[in-house]
């Protein structure tokens, strides 16, 4: 048979290039014969095993981890499947690279490192059509959405179009950490333009050259957007990512009671840190309610934090003044106070009776808290006089030092754990290696928003809810505390292991499907007890396996 067959054998090229059915060299003999890929593949024919360790073996010869990402980001634009399963069986070594801290840097270089779009960029040139933009995205059905204007990339400040690496890692760890189908996912970046000099003046840079957006002109172009997808993608979860303060908050107020949406920095920063305290807690055997928390910044992940730590707070028991008042906050200007008179509208519940003060070890010394909580996207503020102020105090002293990436963390875990003497229970944001103090092995927990966002997302995918609630990032908070173990907290860690999380986002989806169906916020038929509730939830969780695609010509003519 002739192997000129014009548009059949354009067909096979073609399915070598659709990155979610592409097998590569692990296409069988009969879907070769059948798909019009005979003489276009070398004639032996591998695993998925054999091609893991292939990619592992190229990714690990990689001179640093911006090689590491390239190599990596090029694999999924060839071969999903392949991608995900080396991402899934191997996540301690990969999300350093395709998330933080490595996608910091790679935001930074994206216009140099740029190789072929990714995701969709809505632009403020697309103002009164964005329908039709978000009608090019070739996937119909959907389910999440992560977006960004790229103004506050993690510690990194306004990058512009270069966020578009946030939305696409984000969306790479709700596939890998929780089974969202590559399909059903759609990173976004809103280019409004950006105010970096320096990126403006860059020829490489692919975003638009112009100042940001800002007032009346902004929320129109975002109000049209949000509805934009309610039309197009109307069963979508929409998670806003890494946008500035003066936005966030707002933003969340605005559209969470009209869309299925929530922002990560303010609620699944807020839930990573309640898990942890309350995993800390049952280190130093101080309940959530005996905690007194004193936080280094005050911007969305900060204020996030409180505002879910105090609802907690009350179903542990304590009224709305009291668990605020064992939050209190230190920002650019000192201790958040009731005497200032320059405090934004989300600082201001939190600003108590207390004279000024200007400086952190200063604060811990007049307050004597359990737990400082870095947020504030400054590196090595935490100090050693800080860390030992506070282990003078307590003998676990509770340090979390969640900045990213890890050149913005507050102090290591090295410090950490050395300057208290092995005492500090310690997080961190961004990984750290082990560490060894007097002989005892620790090993850091990483308060990483993966334990949170992705089992979230799964159960309001599963559930079909309308509407995200705190209850639901309440509930993925203690189940996730719950999944840490005796043998975990002994070596430090607060948080299970990584190599767990699918199983830990299946636990936390099956929580907030319980949520959503208690408030009656679902559009899913969802089973009554929770054995089955489970079997549900896991049945739809994607697994990358491939999947025989001989009978794709029989049934739907050519690839």
């Amino acid at each position: 048979m002739s192997m000129h067959r014009g548009s059949e054998s354009d067909s096979g090229v073609q399915l070598l290039h659709d990155p979610l059915r592409n097998k590569g060299t692990a296409f069988s003999a009969a879907e070769r014969e059948a798909l019009g890929l005979r003489g276009l593949l070398p004639p032996g024919v591998q695993t998925l095993e054999n091609q893991v360790q292939r990619a592992l073996e190229n990714c690990r010869k990689q001179a640093g981890p911006l090689e590491k990402y390239i190599y990596l980001m090029a694999l999924e634009d060839r071969n999903q499947t392949l991608f995900y399963r080396v991402v899934v069986d191997h996540l301690d070594e990969m999300m350093p690279i395709i998330y933080t801290p490595t996608v910091g840097r790679a935001c930074q270089e994206y216009g140099h490192i740029f190789r072929r779009p990714r995701g969709l960029y809505v632009s403020a040139e697309d103002r009164g059509r964005i329908r039709d933009v978000l009608r090019n995205w070739p996937q119909q059905d959907v389910r999440v959405i992560v977006v960004t204007d790229g103004e506050r990339i993690l510690g990194l400040g306004d990058l512009g179009s270069n966020g578009m690496g946030i939305p696409v890692g984000k969306l790479a760890l709700y596939v890998a950490c929780a089974g969202i189908h590559p399909r059903q996912c759609l990173p976004v970046t809103l280019d409004v333009g950006t105010n970096r000099d320096e990126l403006l003046a860059d020829p490489l840079y692919l975003g638009l050259r112009q100042r940001r957006l800002t007032g009346a002109s902004y929320d129109a172009f975002v109000d049209e957007f949000v509805d934009a997808v309610q039309e197009v993608f109307p069963r979508t979860l929409l998670q806003f990512e890494d946008f500035a303060n003066h936005n966030a908050f707002r933003l969340l107020e605005r559209y969470r009671e009209r869309v299925c949406t929530f922002n990560d920095d303010i609620q699944g920063t807020a839930a990573v840190v309640l898990a942890g305290l309350i995993s800390a807690g049952r280190v130093t055997g101080a309940g959530l309610t005996e905690q007194r928390l004193l936080t280094l910044g005050a911007g969305e992940a900060a204020i996030g934090s409180g505002d879910l730590i105090v609802s907690a707070m009350m179903e542990d028991g304590l009224s709305l003044e009291e668990a605020r008042g064992r939050c209190w906050f230190f920002d650019s200007r000192g201790l958040v106070v009731r005497s200032r008179d320059d405090l934004a509208a989300h600082k201001q519940r939190y600003a108590h009776d207390h004279a000024p003060i200007g400086d952190f070890l200063a604060a811990i010394e007049a307050l004597r808290p359990t737990a400082i909580i870095g947020a504030s996207g400054q590196a090595r503020m935490f100090t050693r006089e800080i860390v030992q102020a506070l282990s003078r105090i307590h003998d676990r002293p509770i340090v979390f030092s969640l900045s990213n990436p890890t050149s913005k963390s507050e102090c290591t875990a090295e410090q950490a754990y050395g300057w208290s003497d092995g005492r500090a229970v310690f997080a961190s944001g961004s990984p750290f290696d082990p560490v060894t103090i007097h002989g005892k092995r620790f090993v850091p927990g990483q308060g990483n928003n993966a334990y949170i966002f992705p089992g979230v997302g799964l159960g309001i995918v599963a559930s079909g809810a309308r509407h995200v609630t705190d209850p639901m990032f309440r509930a993925a908070a203690r189940t996730l505390a719950a999944e840490v173990s005796d043998e975990d907290r002994e070596t430090g860690s607060i948080f299970p292991p990584l190599s767990r999380i699918r199983d830990v986002s299946a636990r936390i989806a099956v929580a907030v499907v319980e949520i959503v169906r208690r408030m009656g916020l679902h559009r899913e038929s969802l089973p009554d007890d929770r054995e089955a509730l489970e079997r549900y939830v896991r049945e739809r969780m994607y697994q990358p396996v491939y999947e025989s695609l001989a009978g794709v010509r029989t049934t739907a003519g050519r690839a």
